[in-house]
């Protein structure tokens, strides 16, 4: 192994994308896609405007000094960029505008690269001690939000309705 691997995040990292994954299968992905297509991409797009947070990472003293200041860069515009979009997309799909969905998939197509890119600068990085306070971040709040794509992607790739079961 790598010098700087760091087995403790690497395992809350993956407990929290098994955990996600195993809540969104049962809880979440049954709701949703019972839902109108309009009405369940802003459920999920809503998740997204919280994305807000990755400016922390620009937050003197909520990380390390140490922290490379172009990773914290990108990884709070980068979130902000997303929020934005997402908090657009709500906007979109709520007044029914034609627009609406070519702006979800502009969103979920930026959220999703700019969280896979985040995870990239943050191994080359290898020290996950320099997040500081913002280590929750990336060990369960993105993992939740790379699930919340996921299902996004699968509802805009749907091309009929899921008939509703009746209980």
């Amino acid at each position: 192994m790598p010098p700087d691997f760091n087995l403790p995040f690497v395992l809350s990292v993956v407990g929290a994308f098994l955990t996600s994954s195993v809540v969104a299968i049962t809880y979440v992905w049954p709701a949703v896609r019972a839902m109108p297509r309009y009405d369940a991409l802003r459920l999920l797009a809503a998740f997204h405007a919280f994305r807000f947070l990755g400016m922390n990472f620009l937050v003197s003293g909520f990380v390390s000094p140490e922290l490379s200041s172009d990773f914290a860069s990108k990884v709070g515009w980068g979130d902000l960029i997303a929020a934005s979009l997402a908090l657009l997309s709500m906007a979109a799909l709520s007044w029914r505008w034609s627009i609406a969905i070519p702006m979800v998939w502009i969103f979920n197509i930026w959220g999703t690269l700019d969280l896979l890119n985040a995870y990239y600068m943050g191994v080359k990085i290898g020290n996950p001690g320099l997040f500081g306070a913002a280590i929750y971040i990336p060990a369960l709040y993105v993992p939740l939000l790379l699930i919340a794509h996921v299902l996004a992607f699968v509802i805009l790739l749907r091309t009929t309705p899921v008939a509703r079961s009746v209980d």
